[in-house]
């Protein structure tokens, strides 16, 4: 299983792979991205600028080596010059947290965790009434005859319901989205607000983003695909792979959990509620299931992660808010790490 986070974010897992058949090339190649990083690594350590390795990091996802930026980051970590903030996140202690608790902490369960889109959802509706008074209309201009009314109306169904099954939705999707995006600036700037929470949670917890859309049209774009949605994807194999191996470890499961509650998190800090973020919810409680988890160990996997989440990003507001604008201008992962740092004081990790 590959991290995906939808609505609006995707984790996805890719794995860095080489070809037996590429032979002296291949080797060659391997090398030369080891002595990059060497020398990278050398310049951080002597004090001068984390921007050339950061740069070095973007070519390497760029490529698809994401071990090798992984390594890059890695080895960058509390070294002069380097990265304080990644994977240092300060986290409460994990035990059972009751309602009354995240209550007191300003968190009101129900506004967060289940999130409602109302804007896509009067986007759609108008969408309908749209095709119904244009269904009208022509009917009264064409001088259409109730069988041609019955035919286009029948047509029209017919897509929409072999968008939904064939397509996943796809289609419809990616109108809904590009439509809000492009008459709603709420609604852009709270996908930017919800991504930003889902990079800036995983670089604090140890999880390298290698990438991000804020829109379906990018995602589509980028990916080729309908059922791809706007969101962040992560250099993800070392959670595949223990996925894999039948052994999830405590850890790796807390840092899903944050991550994918992160979203719907940011927008309600800032906006009382969330509307985005369902299908995250839907894959934390479906790995829960998987994993053979009582409705009462779930329930306080989520609070906790919840109050985790929600006190690191409070804690982290200021580095949010630049991240967000940052992406909104389509900053490289790099530049993103980089204001993370600069914006992040050592006293608050």
């Amino acid at each position: 299983m590959g991290i995906a986070v939808n609505s609006y974010g995707r984790w996805n897992c890719g794995l860095l792979s080489n070809s037996c058949s590429h032979g002296m090339d291949s080797q060659l190649g391997m090398r030369h991205t080891r002595m990059t990083v060497v020398m990278s690594l050398s310049e951080a350590v002597d004090g001068k600028s984390r921007w050339r390795v950061l740069e070095q990091v973007d070519k390497e996802l760029s490529s698809g080596n994401e071990r090798a930026a992984l390594s890059l980051i890695k080895d960058l970590q509390g070294k002069p010059g380097g990265l304080k903030c990644f994977g240092t996140a300060r986290q409460i202690p994990q035990r059972l947290y009751s309602l009354d608790e995240l209550k007191l902490n300003g968190i009101e369960t129900t506004s967060l965790l289940s999130p409602v889109d109302t804007t896509l959802g009067a986007v759609e509706r108008s969408l309908q009434v749209a095709a119904l008074l244009g269904g009208i209309a022509a009917w009264n201009v064409f001088e259409w005859s109730p069988q041609q009314l019955l035919i286009f109306s029948v047509g029209f169904l017919f897509f929409w319901t072999l968008d939904a099954v064939s397509l996943g939705g796809g289609v419809s999707g990616l109108l809904l989205d590009t439509i809000g995006h492009t008459f709603s600036q709420k609604y852009h700037n709270r996908v930017i607000q919800h991504e930003a929470g889902h990079f800036l949670t995983a670089y604090l917890l140890g999880l390298l983003p290698k990438g991000y859309t804020l829109t379906s049209l990018d995602a589509f774009k980028k990916e080729g695909s309908l059922n791809v949605q706007a969101g962040t994807a992560f250099v993800d194999f070392e959670f595949d792979e223990e996925v894999k191996s039948g052994k999830l470890s405590s850890k790796m499961l807390n840092r899903f959990s944050c991550i994918a509650l992160a979203g719907v998190v940011t927008e309600y800090l800032l906006f009382g509620y969330a509307e985005g973020g369902l299908a995250d919810i839907s894959k934390l409680d479906m790995l829960l299931k998987s994993l053979g988890f009582t409705q009462k160990k779930a329930d306080s996997q989520v609070r906790w992660a919840v109050l985790n989440t929600v006190l690191m990003l409070r804690r982290h507001e200021d580095a949010r808010a630049k991240l967000a604008v940052a992406m909104s201008e389509g900053r490289s992962v790099g530049a993103c790490i980089d204001i993370i740092e600069d914006t992040i004081d050592s006293d608050d990790i």
